[in-house]
């Protein structure tokens, strides 16, 4: 019985270090800065009439 709950923190154990490896090895100081928030453009207004645009026309000609 006590070999498996040995297996078993052994195996918690590698676990730990794999996350532990793959989010903070190599950072300085552990998690990283968030980049500074960039300014907010206007939206672009929305079109008179209530209506959405029309597509533009289609180059390619139909079969006939």
């Amino acid at each position: 019985m006590w070999l498996i709950l040995l297996e078993a923190l052994i195996a918690l154990a590698v676990l730990v270090a794999i996350v532990w490896w793959t989010m903070f090895s190599g950072r300085r100081r552990g998690e990283l800065v968030p980049p500074p928030a960039e300014p907010e453009r206007p939206a672009a207004p929305p079109p008179q009439g209530g209506q959405p645009p029309a597509p533009p026309p289609s180059s390619a000609s139909s079969p006939d």
